[in-house]
C-alpha cells in the first residue's frame, strides 16, 4: 500500500472577521495556480491513485479538487478525521480502515500530517521534526496493512519541488 499524505496549498490568513469559522477559510489565488502546477507534475510522477480523502476545511477540499481536476485523481471524500482540530489518532484510524486499497491520498493539515507520518515511521508522532510545507506531500509504503512503525519513507517533496518544470541542460 502507499499512501501520499498531501497538505493543503497556501491559503488565505487567518481573519476572523472575514471567516468567523476558521474551517471557511478559501486558497489564495496564487495558492490555486501554484497548486495546479504541482497537480500537473503529479500526474507524471503519481499516474493513479485510488482514493483520496480529504479534511472538511474549504482549503483542504479546494486542494483535493485540483488534485482531481489536474493530476486524474479520483473524487475526494470528505474525511472528519482529517479535519485542523482531529489529531493523529482519528486520521490513523481512518487509514487502516483503508487496508484494501492500494494507493491512498490523505489532503489535510500541519501539524497532523507531520505528526501522522513521524508515527507511522516510527511509532511515536513526536519522534520526528517533519517539515511539510503547504502544497507539499509525503509518500509512505507499507508491506502490508497500515499500522504504527510499518511504514517505509519514500519520498517527501516541497512545493517548489513539486511545481519545477521539466529542464534540459
Amino acid at each position: 500500500m502507499e499512501v501520499y499524505l498531501v497538505r493543503h496549498a497556501v491559503a488565505e490568513g487567518r481573519d476572523a472577521s472575514r471567516w468567523a469559522d476558521d474551517a471557511q477559510r478559501p486558497l489564495t489565488k496564487a495558492g490555486q495556480r501554484r497548486f495546479v502546477q504541482i497537480a500537473q507534475h503529479l500526474q507524471t510522477i503519481i499516474p493513479h491513485v485510488d482514493r483520496v480523502l480529504t479534511s472538511p476545511y474549504l482549503r483542504a477540499q479546494q486542494t483535493a479538487l485540483i488534485l482531481q481536476s489536474e493530476a486524474g485523481w479520483p473524487e475526494p471524500e470528505l474525511c472528519d478525521a482529517l479535519g485542523a482540530s482531529a489529531g493523529v489518532a482519528p486520521a490513523l484510524a481512518v487509514l487502516r480502515e483503508q487496508a484494501d486499497v492500494a494507493t491512498v491520498a490523505l489532503v489535510g493539515h500541519e501539524p497532523n500530517l507531520s505528526m501522522l507520518a513521524a508515527q507511522l515511521l516510527t511509532g511515536n508522532s513526536n519522534a520526528l521534526d517533519i517539515e511539510l510545507k503547504k502544497g507539499g506531500i509525503i509518500c509512505l509504503s507499507f508491506p502490508s496493512a497500515p499500522d504504527v512503525a510499518c511504514a517505509q519513507l519514500r519520498w517527501s517533496a516541497g512545493p517548489k519541488l513539486l511545481s519545477a518544470s521539466d529542464r534540459r541542460d
